[in-house]
Formats: C-alpha cells, structure tokens, sequence
C-alpha cells in the first residue's frame, strides 16, 4: 500500500512542475520583430499606424529621429480569469499534495491541509505579478523618407503584431515575408 502512495505522491509533485511551467508560459515575454513593407508613403503609414497605436491605449515614448525610430509604451494587464482559473489550480494541486501527505504520513493530522490555504493564493499573486508589465513596441522607418515605398522594422509583444496584422493590413496595404498569424510560438 506504501508503493501505491509513494506514485501518488510522485505524480502529484509531477502536477505541481507542470502548473510551475505553465506559470512560466503564460508570463513568458513574446516580443517579436518583424518588417512590414507598403506602398504608401513612409510618414503615411507611420501616422496611421502611430493614430492607431494611440487609440488603443499605447502612447508615444520619444524615438530617435537619427535612427528613424518611434518608441511606444504601453501597460499589460494580467487576466482576471487566468488568475482565478490558476489560483483554483494551485488550491486544488496543494490540498491534493496535502491528502496524499495524509496517507503516507499519518501522524501529521491535518496538517498538510494547509497546503491549499497557501498554494491557492500563491499561484495567483505569482501569475499577476510577473504579467502585469510594462511593453515596448518600437517603429523603425528602414526605408527612405523620400521613397515612394515603405519599409518598417517593427518590434512588439506578438499578439499586437497580430492585431497590427489583422487590423491594418487593407487600409495601410501592409504585407511581410512571414504571416503573423502562423508564425510559432
């Protein structure tokens, strides 16, 4: 009976790795650079995308005009659900780390127990802290400013160069080598 709680409690350490990865994952940093080309004018298509940046929320942060470069800042905030879903992760893997103390270990009562009481709030506070950040997403003007075509090196989180992508693609008539869309993880 002792061998069967023994892999209890080894693939419960097990679940208890994997929920620290995904943890790591769901923090991790996804910038991503990419170039965009256009027909359009240069200062055409950095005004469009510099008015649509702003309604979204970014705002601008300086550049450098001798670099050709524009800088934005913006906020990200951590999912209410993700952290509500994790932290019922991380109380139900800590009390099922606890129960399985238990059965090995008798004599610690119920103690364990206090596990969930722990892991569930942890997870959560952990999950919030390393998402919540500051992010950058720079504009570099590759091209001349006098060329008819415009050539963008743009740096960003990789869900806003999706969004870049799917939003402004038709009306900027944005193109690059590699879809965003499929590009991996």
């Amino acid at each position: 009976m002792q061998s069967a709680f023994s892999s209890t409690l080894f693939l419960t350490i097990l679940l208890a790795i994997g929920l620290v990865f995904f943890l790591r994952a769901a923090s991790k940093d996804r910038t991503t650079v990419v170039d965009v080309q256009s027909p359009l004018p240069p200062l055409e298509v950095l005004n469009g995308i510099s008015i649509w940046l702003e309604e979204r929320g970014w705002k601008k942060n300086g550049g450098n005009v001798d670099e050709k470069l524009l800088v934005f800042n913006g906020s990200v905030a951590s999912s209410p659900f993700l952290t509500i879903f994790l932290s019922c992760l991380g109380g139900l893997g800590a009390a099922s780390l606890g129960l399985v103390l238990i059965q090995l270990y008798p004599f610690l009562s119920w103690w364990p127990l206090l596990l969930a009481a722990v892991g569930a709030p942890l997870t959560g506070i952990i999950y919030s802290n390393k998402s919540n950040r500051e992010e950058f997403l720079e504009l570099k003007l590759v091209s001349r400013e006098t060329s008819d075509r415009s050539i963008l090196r743009i740096r960003a989180h990789r869900d806003e160069l999706i969004a870049i992508q799917s939003e402004l693609s038709e009306s900027l008539e944005l193109s690059s080598e590699n879809s965003l869309l499929s590009s991996p993880i």
